[in-house]
């Protein structure tokens, strides 16, 4: 069986030194390390839109092709719609045309999103994030038209959200192939963990898959995913571009290693609090100028869970 560097010296016989190798050989709409931004707040609850502009900026000079605003981790469903848009606006104008701004526009009140998508192309986002309608446990029928709807609903790139552990619903893979029909819908965030059901995706339609979970980047790049939509990348930018760009330059050693020093760190802001909160308490940490504030029903970090982020971080080498 042929080691790493034979592997990585056989792709590289026909490329000049330095040139990057993109396995399709074409980048994606939305490139491929996205981070789904946390919203600031003030002391007094307020959309903190300054300490917002600054942490898009950090973010797209570590090395972010898109953000999503409004997202899941960005306390879309404690935002009220003007501050939904307000964020839209103020990521593009911090980061102009360095990176795309994703808006979260998803409810589960398929009239309401009509109108967040419009609202979203209006204020100058360059896609829309649509996560399955939660609750309501539609068909997959009703999934479909649902989609449907809000992708005919404004003239921005779709990308699917399909995160049964939130929504309640999976998307089945017979739906997706045929929303993959539709001329806007471009991508899907797949937060499903079903290798069979991805694999189907990736082999039948041409929709950019992005995983949408930090700890499976490599094994779905792997298997043709073309990147993350992340939570963990608010800290550790850096190492999911150097994981991103070792997989797409065939250097399966090196994705192997930097995926190792992102375990304890993805633990960190996975698994002990919700992403919004651990993103917050980190940043705050690191003296990013971000208050540690969240809105009902999340709440901060009790001691306990600080003690936990603090532990993991360290084995990750972090000096906190």
């Amino acid at each position: 069986m042929a080691s790493d560097n034979e592997l990585t010296h056989e792709f590289d016989l026909h490329l000049t030194e330095g040139e990057v190798k993109h396995p399709d050989q074409t980048d994606p709409h939305f490139g491929h390390l996205i981070t789904a931004m946390v919203t600031p707040f003030t002391s007094d609850d307020r959309v903190d839109y300054e300490a917002f502009e600054a942490l898009a900026v950090k973010l797209v000079e570590e090395g972010n092709d898109s953000l999503v605003v409004s997202g899941t981790t960005g306390e879309t469903s404690t935002l009220e719609d003007h501050e939904k848009e307000g964020l839209v606006r103020a990521a593009k104008s911090a980061v102009g045309d360095r990176a795309k701004v994703i808006a979260g526009t998803s409810t589960n009140h398929t009239s309401h999103d009509l109108e967040m998508a419009r609202r979203a192309e209006r204020a100058g986002a360059d896609g829309q994030l649509v996560v399955t309608p939660y609750y309501n446990k539609p068909s997959q029928d009703g999934v479909l038209a649902h989609y449907e709807a809000v992708a005919n609903a404004a003239d921005l790139p779709l990308m699917i959200y399909d995160i049964p552990g939130r929504s309640g619903i999976a998307i089945e893979t017979e739906t997706i192939l045929k929303l993959a029909e539709h001329p806007h819908i471009m991508s899907l965030k797949d937060a499903k963990n079903d290798i069979t059901a991805t694999t189907e995706v990736l082999t039948k339609t041409e929709l950019e898959v992005y995983s949408g979970d930090d700890q499976n980047v490599l094994a779905w790049m792997a298997m043709g995913a073309v990147g993350v939509v992340s939570v963990t990348s608010h800290v550790a930018s850096p190492h999911f571009r150097r994981m991103i760009d070792a997989v797409l330059n065939y250097d399966l050693k090196e994705a192997r290693i930097v995926h190792g020093e992102l375990g304890p760190v993805i633990r960190a802001m996975m698994t002990r609090v919700q992403g919004a909160v651990s993103s917050k308490l980190v940043l705050d940490w690191l003296g990013f100028p971000i208050a540690p504030d969240v809105r009902l029903p999340l709440v901060q970090a009790n001691e306990t869970e600080k003690e936990l982020v603090l532990a993991d971080l360290r084995e990750a080498g972090w000096n906190l």
